[in-house]
C-alpha cells in the first residue's frame, strides 16, 4: 500500500487509498450497527422462570384465581409472578403469544378455556381492561369459540 501525502501520488493511488478508507469505514459502520442490534434485541421468548407454576392449581382455587385477577385489574397486590404476567400480557395479546414458551402457550390455553367456560364474569372484566375495543376478541374469535363448551 502506498501512502500519499502530496502531489507526488498518482490519481490512481489516491483513488485506491480512498477506496480502502471507504471500505474500512463501511465495515466499521456495519460492525457498530450489528452491536446496536444485538444490544437492543428482545429475547426470542419470555422468561421461562415461571413455566413450572401449576396452572391447574390456580384455576381450581378461587382464592388464588381471584388474587391473580385482582392483580391484573389493579384491584389488589401482585405477587412477582402476577406482576410478570401483568407486564407481559399486553405484548402477548398484541403479538399472538409469539414470544411465549410452549408451556406458556399450553397454560394460556387452559386459562382461556377455564375463564370462558367457568368464570365468564372474570373473562368479561379482564376483556374490558385488556381489550376495550374488542380487537383481540375478534382476532381470537375462532380460538375462543373452539374452547367453549
Amino acid at each position: 500500500m502506498v501512502l500519499w501525502h502530496g502531489a507526488g501520488a498518482t490519481a490512481q493511488q489516491r483513488v485506491e487509498q480512498c477506496s480502502r478508507r471507504s471500505l474500512v469505514n463501511m465495515k466499521l459502520i456495519i460492525l457498530i450497527a450489528l452491536c446496536v442490534v444485538i444490544a437492543t434485541a428482545k429475547p426470542a421468548t419470555y422468561t421461562d422462570k415461571w413455566d413450572n407454576i401449576n396452572v391447574d392449581e390456580i384455576l381450581e382455587s378461587q382464592r388464588l384465581m381471584n388474587a391473580y385477577v385482582d392483580c391484573l385489574l389493579d384491584k389488589g397486590r401482585c405477587t412477582p409472578d402476577g406482576k410478570a404476567l401483568k407486564e407481559t400480557l399486553p405484548d402477548a395479546l398484541e403479538h399472538e403469544c409469539s414470544k411465549c414458551t410452549e408451556k406458556q402457550k399450553i397454560g394460556s390455553d387452559k386459562v382461556i378455556k377455564h375463564l370462558v367456560n367457568k368464570r365468564p364474569d372474570l373473562w368479561k372484566e379482564l376483556s374490558v381492561k385488556y381489550d376495550p375495543e374488542n380487537i383481540y376478541q375478534e382476532r381470537y374469535k375462532d380460538k375462543i369459540e373452539a374452547v367453549k363448551g
